[in-house]
């Protein structure tokens, strides 16, 4: 397995973990935990979309591009 893909595997496994222990210590629930764990990264994945839509969009030294 390439390097790169064994890595994002692995924060993968991480986040998700994470994602879900604190899920878990906040709700004490199994099932709204793996929920939430699952749910969180492709919101995530969205918001990044668009914020680098907005970097990539925003003038070298310039200012912030507003969102409309």
């Amino acid at each position: 397995m390439p390097h790169d893909i064994a890595k994002t595997l692995s924060y993968l496994a991480v986040h998700l973990t994470i994602g879900f222990s604190v899920a878990y210590a906040f709700t004490g629930s199994l099932e709204i935990a793996g929920g939430l764990a699952i749910i969180e990264p492709m919101v995530n994945a969205v918001a990044f979309f668009f914020h680098e839509k907005l970097w990539a969009a925003k003038p070298e030294g310039g200012a912030a591009v507003a969102l409309a």
